[in-house]
């Protein structure tokens, strides 16, 4: 039996890139035209701005167990989140939840192993890149990790909320990426995290000097293997 999917979404984009990549690279696996069943349930985003900028992950917690409770009811056996940033809310969350879940950091953690990758540049908003979702996973994996200086984490965020979640990207933030990123390679990164939903959308293999770590696609492709288990 294949396990049913609940995808709990914060921005649009994030989570309809998530939702068409495991439907898509499901029929590899399972036949033509063929998934499993996949539910999803998303919040405004602008209900979670506010308590992201203030810190406040208990209020995004309490948002993140009115999408799992929607989708337990909806009949899924577990739960993904293709949103990094609000996995800082994950310890109030995972006490209370109706159903298990997958951990993006961890997921994506575990690629960075597979590949061999010892040191990773992190991007992703402001308060992901600042904050423990991803030093916690990767201290335990033993891999090292940079972060982008001050003044790139705040025009990063800025590219994010303005453009990237509203289906919007742009060759100068393309560009501003790539330096970013070539900005890793010369500290000696061997691969960069797209730690928002939304990068993968503008940088990819094909645009960056370093292998790119695809949380969006890497969580989805976890979701589908657990789903197949």
């Amino acid at each position: 039996m294949k396990k049913h999917i609940g995808i709990v979404g914060c921005s649009f984009e994030g989570a309809a890139l998530c939702y068409r990549t495991i439907c898509l690279e499901a029929e590899a696996l399972m036949g033509k035209h063929a998934h499993p069943e996949v539910t999803m349930h998303t919040i405004s985003l602008a209900e979670y701005v506010g308590p992201i900028t203030d810190g406040n992950w208990e209020s995004v917690a309490s948002l993140m167990l009115r999408s799992s409770q929607a989708l337990h009811r909806a009949g899924a056996e577990f739960l993904i989140c293709p949103d990094n940033t609000i996995h800082e809310a994950l310890p109030y969350v995972l006490p209370h939840s109706p159903l298990p879940w997958l951990h993006i950091a961890e997921e994506v953690g575990k690629e960075a192993k597979r590949h061999g990758f010892g040191h990773v540049g992190l991007t992703g908003t402001k308060f992901l890149v600042r904050g423990p979702v991803y030093p916690e996973k990767l201290d335990a994996l033993g891999i090292r990790y940079s972060r982008p200086t001050e003044t790139q984490q705040d025009r990063i965020n800025l590219i994010i909320f303005d453009e990237l979640v509203r289906g919007k990207q742009t060759p100068a933030s393309l560009l501003y990426f790539q330096q970013v990123i070539q900005e890793f390679k010369s500290h000696e990164c061997d691969a960069v995290v797209l730690g928002c939903t939304e990068i993968p959308l503008l940088v990819n293999d094909m645009n960056s000097s370093l292998p790119t770590l695809d949380s969006t696609r890497i969580l989805a492709r976890a979701a589908l293997h657990r789903s197949l288990d």
